[in-house]
């Protein structure tokens, strides 16, 4: 037999090969790099930095669309149409720090970063190509002194999106226009309250969902009333090893990230009683003994299930058993019962 193939996956291979030509015929015609900027987060030793470099039309640059105040009207569609720019050079000014860095074959940038020389709290790093003017991107300063953080999930947390039944999710991602989607009752109230509680608790957004709508999660967020935070998404494209990246893998991987990123912080987990969630925070709570100060899941109703999941499945009573304690469990249909819950819990861990 012989050896696995170090190459990647053909439909990565494919996928490149396809974005460098697009990339090309779209250069000849005139479009020009341009630069999205995603919040980025870190300590006052290090900090992360994420973007991604796509192609333009040079009297239309994407980051003024992104500013659009017609942002309601926008159909879902148009989250989804980028051309990446494929191992593109870039330059980024955070502080008093410069990198120069690469982008990788979907265009995105993600650098760790030292010695940055900034204070806590809101900042913005500077991104730039050979092609496109400065860039601007938040960047969260965590201090060291703050032990207590959120990390919600987003689909049917705080969006009801219908996710990821393939109809619904197609409509919803696609034909909608942004003003018609949702959030979930009180969810806002909830974290604005658990903000107030304590103040300069980092909220931080985990979600399967592709880093094309970055721009519409954004806005959304705005709008509706919830706290800023770094947003860790996903690419919807093939990987180096299938077709498709594993939601549950993502969503682990970037829990462990934050903890070993932060290692003094406890972390209130947030997200839905689907059939992923109590199981992931709960792998993590157990990995992490005493980094989970408690875990939050909004219960979804029979019809809401069918919607989401495309079945309907009786919830366990409790997590899957495994080794080590678990923290306390909250459940709640809407953000105001969850609040009910964990107000206690938290005051009394405080």
């Amino acid at each position: 037999m012989g050896g696995m193939s170090s190459q990647p996956f053909f439909a990565a291979r494919w996928e490149t090969v396809f974005d460098r030509r697009l990339e090309k015929t779209f250069r000849r015609l005139g479009w020009r790099d341009s630069v999205i900027g995603y919040t980025g987060y870190g300590t006052t030793r290090r900090v992360r930095l994420m973007a991604r470099v796509t192609l333009a039309p040079k009297h239309r640059p994407l980051a003024g669309a992104l500013r659009d105040d017609n942002w309601r009207e926008r159909r879902g569609w148009r989250n989804f149409w980028s051309i990446s720019c494929v191992n593109r050079a870039a330059r980024i000014q955070v502080g008093q720090a410069q990198v120069h860095v690469v982008t990788d074959r979907g265009g995105y940038i993600d650098v760790a970063i030292s010695d940055h020389g900034l204070a806590p709290g809101w900042h913005h790093a500077v991104i730039e190509t050979e092609d496109n003017r400065p860039t601007q991107a938040r960047v969260l300063i965590v201090a060291d002194d703050v032990r207590f953080g959120l990390i919600s999930d987003i689909d049917d947390t705080i969006i009801s999106s219908h996710m990821p039944r393939p109809l619904l999710v197609a409509w919803n991602s696609l034909v909608v226009t942004e003003s018609a989607r949702q959030p979930v009752p009180g969810m806002a109230r909830c974290y604005q309250q658990i903000l107030h509680d304590h103040p300069g608790t980092p909220v931080f957004y985990v979600s399967t969902g592709a880093w094309n709508t970055f721009p519409f999660l954004n806005r959304f967020m705005q709008h509706r009333g919830f706290p800023s935070g770094p947003m860790l998404l996903s690419d919807w494209g093939p990987t180096n090893t299938g077709w498709f990246r594993s939601g549950p893998t993502h969503k682990l991987r970037a829990l462990r990230t934050l903890a070993r990123d932060f290692p003094n912080i406890q972390w209130l987990l947030v997200g839905d009683d689907g059939q992923h969630d109590a199981a992931i925070y709960s792998q993590f709570a157990r990995e992490f003994p005493g980094a989970v100060r408690a875990i939050a899941l909004r219960e979804l109703n029979p019809v809401q299930q069918v919607l989401a999941h495309g079945s309907w499945y009786e919830r366990p009573a409790a997590p899957a058993s495994g080794p080590g304690p678990l923290p306390p469990i909250v459940r709640g249909p809407n953000g105001d019962e969850l609040w009910a819950h964990l107000q206690p819990i938290l005051d009394a861990t405080s």
